[in-house]
C-alpha cells in the first residue's frame, strides 16, 4: 500500500483544491508500482477457547503479537493513548481491523517476486508468536465460527464512532467491521483519463473478481449456501459510501466526479489534537461551506474522509481494487499480477472493459446482488453467459497483458487460471474441508488456516 500520501493542513476553500488532491498522485508509467493489502482472521486452536476470536489485550491477545514484532527491531509502534494500534517498517504497515483481523499492507513494489518475498517475511514473523499463543490465521473472507457478539471490539477511537454510526445506515455494518476479511490491490495512474479508464475497468470487472476470489461460505458455525458472504455483507453496510459508482461508466473527468460524489457522503469524524470527534453525519460539502463547532475543513480532513469511503474501487492518490475475499497467499500474489495485466496494459484494459460494457447500470447492480450466492454460476443480464464465462475470458486477457509487460510473472496467474478453467473456487474447497472435518473443530481450523500459521509449533 502507498502508506504516505500528500496530506497537509491547508484550509479548503474550493472544490478545485479537492480535485487537485487526486492529481497530485499522478505518476509516469515508469514509476507505477503494485501494492497489496490482506486481512487474516485469527482463532484460538485449542482448549476452552478453541475457535474463538482473540481480544486485544491479555497474554494471548493481538497486543502480544504486536509486542513480538516491536522486539524484532524493524517495526516501529504507532500508539493511540496507551494502545499500540499499528506497526510500520520500511514502507509496510501492520494493523488490525475492528474485530481483530490482522491486516498486512505491503509497501508498493514493481515485481511480483518482491511482493511474494515481502509477504513470506511477514508470515515468518507472525508464525512464532502465533504458535506460542495458540492462534491460527484462517484463509477465509469471513469469520466462520461463533456469532457477531462473540468477537471482541478492538480499541481504536475511530472504530467507536463507526460502530455507533453504521447501524443507522444499514443492517450489517457491524458484521463488516468485525467479521469480514478482504484482499485488495493498490495501483498508480498517470492522469485523469488514465485514472478514469482504470476506475471504469475495475468497477466493471468487480463481480468477476468477486466470483473468482469467493472464499466465505460459512456463517455462524455452519455452511450458509454462499460463495462470498463477505460480499453479501458489504451490500448492506452503508449505501452512501459503498458499492458501484454510476459515473465510473460515464465519460467524465473522474477526479472531479469522484470529488463531487465524496462531498455529499456524510463524515464519520474529524481528527483534532490526537483524537477523533463525532460530527453528527454532516456531509463534507456542508463542512466545507459552514464549518463545524468552530472547525474549518482542511486538506487533512479531505484525505481522512476519502479513507472512510468504501466503493468497490476507491480513489485516493492511487487506486484501490477492493472486491475480493481474502484467501490463499498464492491468490493474494495472483491478484497483483492479474491487476497488472488488466490495468497497466492499455489493450488488455480495453478488452476487459468490453466484457461488461453492454450492461446497463441496473444490470451491474443485479450482478452485485446475485454474486454472493451464485459465484461463477451467476447469469450476466440477458447475455446468455455467466460470470464463469467472463472469468475465463478475463484471465486470458490478463495473461496477454502480463506477457506484454512482465512475461516472467505469468506463473503467478496459475491459481486464478485453474479456478476459471475448472469452475471450482476457494469457497468450494472450504466447503469440502468443512464437510470432511465436521465434528473435529481443531482439525478443521488447521485445514482452513494459512500454511505456517496453524497455531502449532
Amino acid at each position: 500500500m502507498h502508506l504516505v500520501e500528500d496530506r497537509n493542513s491547508e484550509p479548503v476553500e474550493s472544490i478545485e483544491q479537492l480535485v487537485d488532491y487526486f492529481a497530485r498522485g499522478n505518476k509516469p508509467r515508469a514509476q507505477w508500482r503494485i501494492g497489496t493489502e490482506h486481512e487474516m482472521i485469527g482463532v484460538y486452536t485449542g482448549g476452552e477457547d478453541v475457535g474463538r476470536a482473540p481480544p486485544y489485550g491479555g497474554e494471548r491477545g493481538i497486543a502480544a503479537i504486536f509486542e513480538s514484532f516491536v522486539s524484532s527491531g524493524c517495526w516501529e509502534p504507532v500508539h493511540e493513548g496507551e494502545n499500540v494500534i499499528a506497526l510500520v517498517c520500511a514502507g509496510a504497515q501492520m494493523t488490525f481491523e475492528p474485530g481483530g483481523q490482522l491486516e498486512h499492507a505491503l509497501r508498493p513494489l514493481q515485481h511480483a517476486d518482491e511482493l511474494s518475498a515481502s509477504m513470506a517475511g511477514n508470515v515468518t514473523q507472525v508464525a512464532e508468536p502465533s504458535a506460542r499463543l495458540g492462534l491460527a490465521w484462517l484463509s477465509l473472507g469471513f469469520r466462520p465460527f461463533g456469532g457477531l457478539e462473540d468477537v471482541p471490539w478492538m480499541p481504536k477511537r475511530r472504530y467507536e464512532i463507526m460502530r455507533a454510526y453504521l447501524p443507522t445506515r444499514a443492517a450489517l455494518g457491524h458484521e463488516m467491521m468485525k467479521r469480514t476479511a478482504t484482499v485488495q490491490v493498490n495501483l498508480d495512474f498517470s492522469d485523469p483519463d488514465d485514472a478514469g479508464s482504470k476506475l471504469r475497468c475495475a468497477m466493471g470487472i468487480t463481480p468477476i473478481l468477486t466470483a473468482l476470489y469467493a472464499n466465505s461460505p460459512a456463517v455462524n458455525g455452519k455452511l450458509a449456501g454462499f460463495q462470498s458472504y463477505r460480499s453479501r455483507v458489504w451490500l448492506d453496510t452503508d449505501p452512501d459510501r459503498c458499492g458501484l459508482l454510476p459515473f465510473a461508466f460515464e465519460d467524465v473527468d473522474v477526479f472531479r466526479a469522484y470529488a463531487e460524489w465524496a462531498l455529499d457522503v456524510p463524515l464519520f469524524f474529524l481528527h483534532r489534537s490526537g483524537d477523533y470527534r463525532r460530527v453528527g453525519g454532516i456531509t463534507f460539502r456542508r463542512f466545507m461551506r459552514d464549518g463545524f463547532a468552530g472547525e474549518r475543513a482542511t486538506m487533512d480532513d479531505w484525505a481522512l474522509h476519502l479513507s472512510t469511503l468504501f466503493p468497490e474501487a476507491r480513489l485516493k492518490q492511487y487506486m484501490e481494487v477492493r472486491g475480493c475475499d481474502a484467501g490463499s497467499f498464492e491468490m493474494i500474489a495472483a491478484l497483483g499480477v492479474l491487476s497488472r495485466g488488466l490495468l497497466y496494459d492499455d489493450e488488455a484494459r480495453r478488452q476487459a472493459i468490453a466484457l461488461t460494457d453492454g450492461l446497463e447500470f441496473a444490470d451491474r447492480l443485479a450482478l452485485a446482488r446475485d454474486v454472493p450466492r451464485g459465484g461463477l454460476a451467476t447469469p450476466v443480464g440477458g447475455t446468455g453467459r455467466t460470470l464463469g464465462d467472463l472469468a475465463r475470458d478475463l484471465v486470458v486477457i490478463a495473461a496477454e497483458g502480463v506477457a506484454r509487460q512482465e512475461p516472467t510473472e505469468l506463473a503467478y496467474l496459475e491459481p486464478v487460471r485453474v479456478i476459471a478453467a475448472e469452475g471450482r473456487t476457494q469457497a468450494d474447497r472450504a466447503v469440502d474441508l468443512w464437510r470432511e472435518h465436521a465434528g473435529d473443530l481443531p482439525r478443521l481450523i488447521r485445514a482452513l488456516a494459512y500454511p505456517g500459521l496453524t497455531g502449532e509449533r
